[in-house]
């Protein structure tokens, strides 16, 4: 009973996967959700959807709100990742694996419930992502309520930071030197091809990333994320970006990535391995050739990557293991 439950109900923190369950993992009976990181209340909010009848559009939306609520981890929700100016802006997305519909939001303001404005813009709109304030608007307008997403926490931790000179961050062919000392910037007279600097490792990853299917093969899959800490404003990573973040086509199976989002969103790698399963490799050969690709061109990259297609077979890669 345990074992299947663990099968059944997995949360998955992708670097001791491999402990958890054998290397290509046995078909699994459905439904089956499956999320990066060991967020188990978020898990468990997106299993109970499916057992009491809803849907998984449903199921991923529970699940990453969840998350958001809790905060996890300090990567997802409000009060978490404070940007250059000290404030925290929220990402997200979900998409309907079986109509191929997405919606998404970035650069979220004073709305605690990103996924949920997500799956608004899906379902109220004609439209796939909304950003900035003009998103937060329309959550207004949808009767999310706007709230303070700063904390004590993510003052402390931008104060820090400013206390130590502004460090890390990522600007670059700035003067003054950005390596040394704070801004306001302007570009230097040159362009340097500088190494590019390492920010992400196993404790700064920046998303929930959750996969659904249920008894019938339906497949959703969405994300939520608060981004990276002391971020330039504006900055949008592979969270919201649809084939980067997260994928799902019902025809084929269902992918969600976490990591550097910078690098990540260059090469689309859950629609890849999405891509990779329809054309009948497994879940975990497509997860490594979604990494690998990555990696050929950014040695030093940090990522991971879920997948699942729609038997139950599921598989995860860790750029550790490439």
């Amino acid at each position: 009973m345990f074992q299947q439950s663990v099968v059944r109900f997995t949360s998955l923190l992708i670097y001791t996967l491999i402990f958890l369950f054998p290397l290509g993992h046995a078909s699994l009976t459905l439904p089956l959700i499956i999320n990066t990181w060991p967020f188990k209340n978020a898990t468990a909010a997106a299993w109970s959807v499916l057992q009491s009848g809803g849907s998984v559009l449903d199921a991923v939306e529970k699940g990453c709100a969840r998350c958001e609520m809790e905060q996890c981890d300090g990567s997802v929700g409000y009060g978490g990742s404070p940007d250059e100016s000290g404030e925290t802006t929220l990402d997200a997305m979900i998409m309907n694996g079986d109509t191929m519909e997405v919606g998404a939001v970035a650069d979220l303001r004073r709305i605690k419930n990103a996924i949920g404005v997500a799956r608004a813009v899906m379902e109220r709109t004609d439209h796939t992502l909304l950003v900035g304030e003009s998103a937060s608007v329309f959550a207004e307008n949808m009767g999310f309520i706007a709230e303070d997403l700063t904390t004590n926490k993510s003052v402390n931790i931008f104060s820090q930071w400013l206390k130590g000179n502004c460090q890390p961050n990522y600007r670059k062919n700035m003067f003054p030197d950005p390596s040394k000392s704070c801004g306001p910037y302007k570009p230097s007279a040159t362009l340097k091809q500088n190494k590019r600097a390492q920010h992400a490792n196993t404790r700064s990853h920046d998303t929930i990333g959750m996969i659904a299917l249920d008894q019938n093969g339906h497949t959703a899959a969405g994300t939520s994320t608060n981004g990276l800490t002391h971020k330039v404003p504006g900055r949008v990573g592979d969270s919201p970006i649809v084939g980067a973040g997260a994928y799902a086509d019902s025809s084929a199976g269902a992918a969600a990535a976490t990591g550097d989002g910078d690098i990540m969103m260059r090469f689309l790698p859950s629609y890849l391995a999405v891509e990779l399963m329809r054309a009948g490799a497994d879940p975990s050969a497509a997860c490594k050739t979604a990494i690998s690709r990555i990696k050929r061109h950014y040695s030093e990259f940090f990522g991971a990557i879920i997948c699942a297609n729609t038997t139950g077979h599921y598989g995860e890669c860790l750029v550790s293991q490439i």
